[in-house]
C-alpha cells in the first residue's frame, strides 16, 4: 500500500477566497455597511459623528450598558463613528475573514467573531466604561487575528515553511503595530482590541477543528482555553466599576427638563397676560387686586410649586450630564413660585414696593436660568475601535 503525501494547507488560496466561499464574512460586511447608512439617515456625521446617534443605535457606554442594556456588548460591534472608521475596519475584516472563515466554518466563525467582540467590549467597559461611548468592529477583528495566529501555529506542520513564516509574521506584526498605535493615538479603545485578541486566541483554540487528517487534535489545549476564557470573563464581570449614573435616570431628567421648559414658556405668557388684564390693556376688562392675586396663585404659583416637586423627583446623581441643568431649573422654579407668591401678597396689600420687588425677583430668576437651560447637558465623549 502506497502512503499518500499530506496535502499542505494552501494559505494563498485562503487569502484569495471568493465571496461565495466566505458567506458570513460577506454578511458581516453588509450588516456593518447597512447600519452605517441607516445611522446617516438618522443624523450621524459622515466623516465624524458625535456620540448621541451611535449611542442611540447600540454603542456601549457604562451608564447605559450597566443599566440593564447588556445587549450593547454585541450591538456596539456594528456601530461606527465615521466613514474612515468604518472603512478601515471593513478592509481588515475582509482581509482576515477570508483566512479564518474557511478553516473554522461559518458557524464557528460567527461564534468567534461575536464572542471576541463581546469580551473586548467587556474589558473596555471595565477599563473606561464611564468615560466614553465606544463602538466599532475592531475588537471582534482582533479576535479573528488571535484565532488566525492559533490556527497557523497549530497547522505549522501542514504549511509550507516560507508561507508559514510570511503569514504568521505578517499577522504578528499587524497585531503588535495596531496595539502600539492604539496606545499612542488618543480616542482609540485599545482595551477592546486587547480583550478581543486574547478572547479570539482562546476561542480559536476552543472551536478548532482539524483542517487536514494529519492536523493535531487540540484536546488538552481546549480545556486550558475554556478555563482561561471563563476565568477572564468572571474576573471582568466581578471587577466592573459602578457606573457614575444610570442612563434611565438621565433620560428621566432630560424628559423633565423638556416638559418644564414648555410649561415655563406657557407660564411666562400667562404672567404677561394677567398683568395686562390688571393694567386694562386693549380688549381686557379691569379686575380687582384680590381677583388678580387669586389668579396668580391659582394659575402660576401652584404650577411652579408642582414643577419644583417634579424636577426634584427627577434629580439623578450629581455625575449625570443633566444634573446641573436640572438643579438650576429647580432653583428657578422655586424662585418664580416665591416671586409670584410675593406678587400676589403685594397686590392684596396694594403695596407698590412689594409688587415691584416681586417683579424684579422674577426677572432676575428668569435671567439666571437662560444659560443653563439653553446649553443643556453635555454629551459624553466617544472612543473608536
Amino acid at each position: 500500500m502506497i502512503a499518500r503525501a499530506p496535502v499542505p494547507v494552501d494559505l494563498t488560496s485562503l487569502s484569495r477566497s471568493r465571496p461565495s466561499q466566505v458567506p458570513l464574512t460577506c454578511a458581516l460586511l453588509a450588516i456593518n455597511l447597512l447600519l452605517f447608512v441607516l445611522m446617516q439617515a438618522d443624523g450621524a456625521g459622515f466623516w465624524h459623528s458625535s456620540s448621541s446617534v451611535p449611542l442611540a443605535w447600540g454603542a456601549s457606554f457604562g451608564p447605559a450598558t450597566q443599566d440593564g442594556q447588556w445587549w450593547r456588548l454585541v450591538t456596539a460591534q456594528f456601530v461606527h463613528f465615521g466613514l474612515l472608521h468604518l472603512g478601515l475596519n471593513m478592509w481588515a475584516l475582509w482581509d482576515v475573514g477570508r483566512l479564518v472563515e474557511r478553516p473554522y466554518g461559518p458557524l464557528r466563525f460567527g461564534l468567534l467573531y461575536l464572542g471576541s467582540g463581546l469580551v473586548g467590549n467587556l474589558l473596555s467597559l471595565a477599563v473606561q466604561g464611564n468615560q466614553a461611548v465606544s463602538g466599532g468592529a475592531s475588537g471582534a477583528i482582533f479576535g479573528l487575528y488571535g484565532a488566525l495566529l492559533v490556527f497557523l501555529w497549530r497547522e505549522r506542520g501542514q504549511v509550507d515553511r516560507r508561507d508559514f513564516r510570511w503569514a504568521f509574521g505578517v499577522a504578528v506584526i499587524f497585531t503588535l503595530t495596531s496595539l502600539g498605535l492604539g496606545w499612542l493615538i488618543p480616542g482609540v479603545d485599545n482595551a477592546a482590541h486587547l480583550g478581543g485578541l486574547v478572547a479570539g486566541a482562546c476561542l480559536g483554540t476552543l472551536l478548532a477543528r482539524r483542517w487536514l487528517p494529519d492536523s493535531p487534535a487540540p484536546l488538552r489545549e481546549r480545556w486550558l482555553a475554556a478555563v482561561a476564557l471563563a476565568s477572564g470573563i468572571a474576573a471582568l464581570l466581578t471587577h466592573l466599576p459602578a457606573p457614575l449614573y444610570l442612563m434611565s435616570e438621565e433620560r428621566r431628567a432630560r424628559e423633565a427638563i423638556q416638559q418644564f421648559l414648555v410649561i415655563d414658556q406657557q407660564l411666562s405668557q400667562r404672567w404677561n397676560q394677567l398683568m395686562t388684564v390688571r393694567l386694562g390693556g386693549p380688549g381686557h376688562a379691569r379686575v380687582s387686586f384680590d381677583q388678580l392675586a387669586s389668579r396668580i396663585q391659582t394659575s402660576i404659583t401652584s404650577v411652579y410649586d408642582n414643577s419644583f416637586k417634579q424636577l426634584a423627583a427627577a434629580r439623578p446623581t450629581t455625575a449625570a450630564p443633566s444634573a446641573k441643568t436640572l438643579e438650576a431649573l429647580q432653583n428657578y422654579a422655586g424662585l418664580r413660585a416665591e416671586a409670584s407668591r410675593e406678587l400676589a401678597d403685594g397686590l392684596r396689600r396694594q403695596d407698590q414696593g412689594k409688587i415691584l420687588a416681586a417683579l424684579e425677583k422674577a426677572r432676575k430668576a428668569h435671567a439666571s436660568v437662560q444659560a443653563p437651560a439653553a446649553s443643556g447637558p453635555a454629551a459624553p465623549d466617544h472612543n473608536l475601535r
